[in-house]
């Protein structure tokens, strides 16, 4: 072992203790737990292609310089789907002649039984204003991944089949973006006015 003579040990003090500041700033330090850092957009929202209840193909650049208030569901759901489609028409009410700037779009995650014709007569219940979309399996599929919707054909007892779905209401901007969410849980007047805001 060699021995370093006792007048060198402050400059080997120093030179090591520069060392280690020069390491300590060299290397990135390691975030700091608890704290949320996040960058960048949320990556919800695309295009789409897909047949409207009039049976027009409607693509989603059809509806830019406008924002979307864009919900999927189906005809056949016993709950979820027609309390927010009457949350979303009670509160496009609530905003006068602004809603015109927004257009609410139903898209079916139910192709299958949601032929144009049956979604233009189930969404007349929630007034003229709200826009149905339906269109091949794998449309609707492509449609369902932008928007992160989780889907699943569920057999029911005795024969038949409901769907399982996430039920969130995405409000995008005139730019085709994604702004905001919503529920079926909220007030309408409280949506009225977190739409209003964007306005």
């Amino acid at each position: 072992m060699t021995r370093t003579p006792l007048g060198l040990v402050p400059y080997v003090v120093a030179a090591g203790a520069i060392a280690a500041g020069l390491l300590w700033h060299a290397v990135p330090s390691a975030p700091v737990l608890g704290r949320a850092q996040t960058s960048g957009e949320a990556a919800i929202g695309g295009p789409f292609a897909l047949v409207d209840q009039n049976g027009t193909l409607r693509h989603s650049s059809d509806f830019r310089g406008r924002f979307m208030l864009v919900y999927f569901g189906y005809s056949y759901c016993p709950d979820f789907c027609p309390t927010t489609l009457a949350l979303m028409a009670d509160a496009l009410g609530r905003l006068g002649p602004k809603a015109e700037r927004i257009v609410p779009i139903f898209i079916t995650i139910d192709p299958a039984r949601d032929r144009p014709a049956v979604l233009k007569a189930y969404l007349k219940a929630f007034g003229g204003r709200i826009v149905g979309l339906t269109g091949n399996g794998q449309a609707v599929a492509a449609a369902a991944r932008a928007y992160r919707v989780y889907y699943r054909r569920r057999p029911l007892q005795g024969g038949g089949y409901a769907m399982d779905h996430s039920s969130t209401v995405y409000l995008m901007g005139p730019d085709g973006k994604f702004l905001a969410n919503y529920d079926q849980t909220m007030d309408p007047g409280a949506l009225a006015a977190a739409l209003r805001a964007y306005l």
